[in-house]
């Protein structure tokens, strides 16, 4: 019984040494790296895991565990208030002055694209952020004649960023991605391409309809033609009733207009609206297809037809 008990105490005793260096282990952890106060700009993407945050922090140096700083901010439930965003942080912090300052405001904005805004709604959409320098009219004017090389991504940028830092950050943008995914063209290629994908990416959805229409506008180019795409009589006629998409009427085909797809058999002169890089990718290489029509139904679905016959039946079935 005596054997049996110091064994218990011996096990008591050596839980307790355990639970003590866990606890140093613990607080020593939770304690500022070092003395340092200089500044470290650190960023904390959208939707980012909190065990990812910290290992990016412990990796930058600014905390001594990962592990530990993801225990914390779960035991304490600061991993739901964990802002997206650029947050200006220090060594000397502890970690639980570092958690706090992920929940207080970030100092930069996230901003987003989308694909398919031509430039009077990116400019009526940064104009609603939260941008402090930014002015509508200087960055309507300095894209003015930027149509379609505004390239639609996520950014995020500092509040004070001034509308013709935007300008560039997005034109360089659009520089880099058409460098990385396509080498190197000429004025003449790029002009083109870029007019095509922002046909398709106004006339469909995802990259296999856009690759299709695509192969189809081509088809027609080549035969002399008029493409008929409705997305440029939108574009002529431009806000209507608030907005910039609103459906064409008939009477819109007579629009005078070197954009009126269905008086000009050709490609507009400039693009129609910013595509992406799906849009992109599928003007650069269509579908090879015999089709030369397609509609849009109320489902959001396109169906193809090779000649009008098809065409028409198609629209008796799917619009009628």
């Amino acid at each position: 019984m005596k054997k049996i008990l110091s064994i218990l105490l011996t096990l008591v005793a050596l839980a307790i040494v355990v639970a003590a260096g866990l606890a140093f282990y613990v607080r020593q952890s939770l304690q500022p790296v070092s003395s340092d106060s200089s500044e470290v700009r650190f960023v904390v993407t959208r939707g980012q895991a909190i065990s990812a945050i910290a290992s990016n922090l412990e990796e930058a140096g600014l905390i001594n565990s990962g592990q530990i700083f993801s225990l914390y901010v779960r035991l304490n439930k600061i991993d739901k208030k964990i802002q997206a965003g650029s947050f200006t942080l220090s060594p000397s912090q502890s970690s639980s002055e570092i958690a706090q300052a992920l929940t207080e405001g970030t100092e930069d904005v996230w901003i987003t694209l989308l694909e398919g805004w031509r430039v009077e709604e990116i400019a009526e959409y940064l104009n609603k952020s939260d941008l402090e320098a930014f002015s509508k009219a200087d960055f309507l004017e300095l894209s003015a004649t930027s149509e379609g090389y505004l390239f639609p991504d996520t950014y995020l940028v500092p509040r004070e960023i001034t509308a013709e830092a935007l300008y560039n950050l997005f034109t360089r943008t659009f520089e880099n991605k058409v460098a990385a995914e396509f080498g190197d063209l000429d004025q003449d290629e790029l002009k083109r391409l870029v007019i095509l994908a922002s046909l398709v990416e106004r006339e469909a959805r995802e990259f296999t309809q856009m690759r299709h229409v695509a192969g189809i506008l081509e088809n027609r180019l080549e035969i002399g033609m008029a493409l008929q795409v409705d997305a440029t009589l939108q574009y002529i006629r431009g806000e209507v009733d608030g907005k910039w998409w609103s459906p064409p009427r008939s009477g819109d085909k007579q629009l005078s207009s070197p954009y009126n797809t269905y008086q000009n058999p050709d490609l507009p002169p400039y693009p129609i609206a910013n595509p992406g890089l799906d849009a992109l990718k599928a003007a650069y290489d269509p579908l090879q297809v015999d089709d030369l029509y397609y509609l849009h139904a109320p489902t959001g679905e396109i169906y193809f037809g090779e000649t009008l016959e098809e065409h028409n039946q198609n629209i008796s079935k799917y619009l009628r």
